[in-house]
C-alpha cells in the first residue's frame, strides 16, 4: 500500500479555516488551532443569536406599540385583544412601524380597537 502525504489536503483545511478567521484578534486569526477553537465558539454564539434577534425584535415592537397605545389612552394589552376582535389582521412589526411613522394611521387603528372593545 502507497504512502499516503497529506499536505495538499491539510493546507486546503488550513487555508479554510484560517480564512473564516479573518479579522479574529492577534493569534486567533495566525494560528490554525487557536483560530479552529475560536471558530467553533463563534459558530455557536452565531446560531445562538439567529435566535435571540428575533426575540429582541418582537421586544422592541412591543415596547413600540405600547408606547402608541398609551398615547391613545390604552395600554398594550388591551390594545392587541381590541385589533383582534376588530379583526385587523396587521402583524406587531407594522403596527410597530405605523407608531414610528405613521401616528395617523396608528390613531385610526386604535379607535378601531377601542369600538371593538365596546361592542
Amino acid at each position: 500500500m502507497p504512502r499516503v502525504k497529506t499536505g495538499v489536503v491539510r493546507r486546503r483545511r488550513h487555508k479554510k479555516i484560517l480564512k473564516l478567521a479573518k479579522g479574529f484578534y492577534s493569534g486567533r486569526r495566525k494560528h490554525f488551532r487557536k483560530a479552529k477553537e475560536q471558530l467553533e465558539r463563534s459558530m455557536m454564539y452565531a446560531f445562538r443569536d439567529r435566535k435571540q434577534k428575533k426575540r429582541e425584535f418582537r421586544k422592541l415592537w412591543i415596547i413600540r406599540i405600547n408606547a402608541a397605545a398609551r398615547l391613545n389612552d390604552m395600554n398594550y394589552s388591551t390594545f392587541m385583544n381590541g385589533v383582534s376582535k376588530a379583526g385587523i389582521e396587521l402583524d406587531r412589526k407594522i403596527l410597530a412601524d405605523m407608531a414610528m411613522n405613521d401616528a395617523a394611521a396608528f390613531t385610526a387603528v386604535a379607535e378601531a380597537s377601542k369600538a371593538a372593545l365596546a361592542k
